[in-house]
């Protein structure tokens, strides 16, 4: 029985929950939400998730919301293999770091610089600016010597990341000063299955519904 995802293509999130799907090949039955209406208040779908937020899944009665949770138990269930998420306690928690960096610090700190202007109307703030350059550069750090983002192989670390990457350079964000950003991220693109239809149409998406806001 397919698992049902509610979902809005041009999130970040949503987007790494679908080339987590894709890597382990998992069925998902897309429900898409419009936020914009406010499909995403409507007392069925609180019901499902009382936060109401996207991406959201109910496996066969199982409801689960935030990302990196629904990638982390795909691939701990259907998985074929642990490539993703290895068993090793080591390489496991340091793909929880990845990720909850990316929740916490890099995909938090672009919401706080973009957020602001795309749907409240205001002007980019210098200080946000900052601290996201700096996320930025964590990750430079974090990349350094690695082919992927915590080794030489793909796992859940990359997925999560690269939607938000992708979403800043689609943002026209200046990475040209972390080039380990940019060789990681032109890997990844090169190597995650299903990459350009999930996530690259996706993130220029994000950019066009973006400017059709900021410019009301």
């Amino acid at each position: 029985m397919p698992i049902d995802c509610y979902y809005l293509p041009a999130s970040a999130p949503c987007r790494a929950v679908l080339l987590t799907a894709k890597a382990i090949g998992v069925e998902l039955n897309l429900k898409r939400i419009d936020l914009m209406k406010g499909e995403h208040l409507t007392p069925e779908f609180l019901k499902i998730n009382p936060q109401h937020t996207v991406p959201t899944i109910v496996d066969n009665g199982f409801a689960l919301c935030e990302s990196r949770a629904i990638m982390t138990y795909l691939v701990s269930k259907y998985g074929k293999d642990d490539s993703l998420y290895p068993k090793d306690p080591q390489v496991r928690a340091t793909i929880d770091q990845r990720l909850y960096f990316d929740v916490s610090t890099l995909y938090t700190r672009f919401g706080e610089y973009y957020y602001p202007v795309i749907f409240a109307g205001k002007s980019f703030d210098p200080a946000m600016l900052s601290k996201l350059q700096d996320a930025v550069k964590f990750l430079d750090v974090f990349l350094e010597g690695h082919e992927y983002a915590i080794g030489d192989k793909l796992t859940l670390a990359d997925l999560s990341l690269v939607t938000t990457v992708s979403t800043l350079h689609a943002m026209e964000f200046d990475l040209s000063g972390c080039k380990n950003v940019l060789r990681w991220y032109e890997k990844v693109k090169a190597t995650v299955p299903g990459y350009e239809e999930i996530d690259g149409k996706n993130a220029v998406a994000f950019k066009q519904w973006a400017d059709t806001l900021i410019k009301k």
